[in-house]
């Protein structure tokens, strides 16, 4: 495991975090069929259901809890249909999968091909993409100097966020 001094990231932080643009659910699919347009990819018409489900829940979502929607919608959704647009999405980049809660989020830059950490709220269930791509150079350094060649990168925080705090 690398674990990483928070507070030294935080001190040289200043300045230099990637621009987090809040959109609306629609917003974001709008954005994805933008990217998948440009890259030549087939948005079907389930792969953007899943992705308006995923960006409407503001929050971390299991895939039972989408398939349980396409259910309430669709009657006859079945649990291999929804992983198959999952991995879609996840493979293209439009959301992330948060691996220590098993659940799924949109991305906040889908038109950018980026590793990121998250914060996730153990109260709430929120999680807040990190866009600074230092974090995920200083990992790729420090996995360099190990002599290892990283495939992939997650880091999930957890933690209670400012608005469950109740210091």
């Amino acid at each position: 495991m690398i674990r990483v001094e928070v507070n030294a990231l935080s001190k040289q932080a200043a300045g230099k975090f990637h621009t987090h643009h809040e959109e609306t659910p629609q917003g974001f699919v709008d954005a994805v069929s933008h990217a998948s347009e440009e890259r030549g990819l087939r948005l079907t018409p389930l792969r953007k259901e899943v992705l308006e489900l995923v960006a409407a829940a503001g929050k971390p979502v299991k895939a039972y809890d989408l398939l349980d929607q396409l259910r309430e919608r669709h009657g006859n959704a079945a649990p291999p249909t929804v992983y198959r647009a999952l991995d879609f999405l996840l493979e293209q980049g439009f959301i992330h999968k948060l691996e220590s809660v098993n659940a799924f989020v949109s991305c906040h830059h889908p038109a950018e091909a980026h590793q990121v950490p998250f914060l996730i709220c153990d109260v709430c269930s929120s999680a807040q993409e990190v866009c600074d791509e230092r974090v995920a150079a200083l990992i790729e350094s420090q996995a360099e100097s190990f002599g290892f060649r990283p495939q992939a990168q997650t880091l999930e925080v957890h933690g209670v966020c400012r608005n469950c705090r109740k210091d």
